[in-house]
């Protein structure tokens, strides 16, 4: 019963926070409304600057070639029709 009670002040607090914002509903005009909500709208972060270049980096070398490599050398040295 308790964990009921605590349920539904949880519920009744957050729809206290969510109603706290601007009105922007209100608004006539969908020009001002759209300003409104991108004023009320967190600022977003910027995107992190890339550290290295293209050309920079070293060319990806792909492990499973050499491992291919590896198991065709190996399957060329069974002999067929002994």
């Amino acid at each position: 019963m308790k964990k009921i009670i605590a349920v539904l002040a949880l519920c009744a607090c957050a729809q206290g926070a969510r109603a706290a914002g601007p009105e922007c509903r209100a608004i006539p005009g969908a020009s001002e409304r759209l300003a409104c909500y991108d004023a009320a709208s967190l600022p977003k972060k910027d995107k992190p600057a890339l550290v290295g270049t293209e050309a920079s980096r070293a060319a990806y070398k792909d492990p499973l070639i050499e491992e291919d490599a590896r198991t065709a050398a190996k399957l060329k040295g069974i002999c067929r029709g002994c």
